[in-house]
């Protein structure tokens, strides 16, 4: 069983960075790793960014240019780097690890972007 736990979240300005890390409790070779993020006011959870265990990334149309999801196999870790953050990416951030029929969930870490 695979747990996961995000970092990293907080309160910081339009324009501003954020990173984002994700601790896995055991191996993550193989998983697709991924972070998703849901919006407040009842939105569905979307997609961000994947990265698979060969580092092919996949970015949301919104994030593209903007965010970086990359992966760190020894520490067992997955970044999230975001840049140029704007009011609209407000969202609990979810980190997810995924192999075959496996899914496991982080239990989110908060990010508001507020002036």
């Amino acid at each position: 069983q695979v747990q996961l736990v995000e970092s990293g979240g907080g309160l910081v300005q339009p324009g501003g960075p954020l990173r984002l890390s994700c601790a896995a409790s055991g191996g993550i070779y193989g998983f697709v790793m991924g972070w998703y993020r849901q919006a407040p006011g009842g939105k569905q959870r979307e997609l961000v960014a994947t990265i698979s265990s060969g580092a092919v990334t996949n970015y949301a149309d919104s994030v593209k240019d903007r965010f970086t999801i990359s992966r760190d196999n020894a520490k067992n870790t997955v970044y999230l780097q975001m840049n140029s953050l704007k009011l609209e990416d407000t969202a609990v951030y979810y980190c997810n690890a995924r192999i075959g029929p496996q899914r496991h969930w982080g239990q989110g870490t908060q990010v508001t972007v507020s002036s």
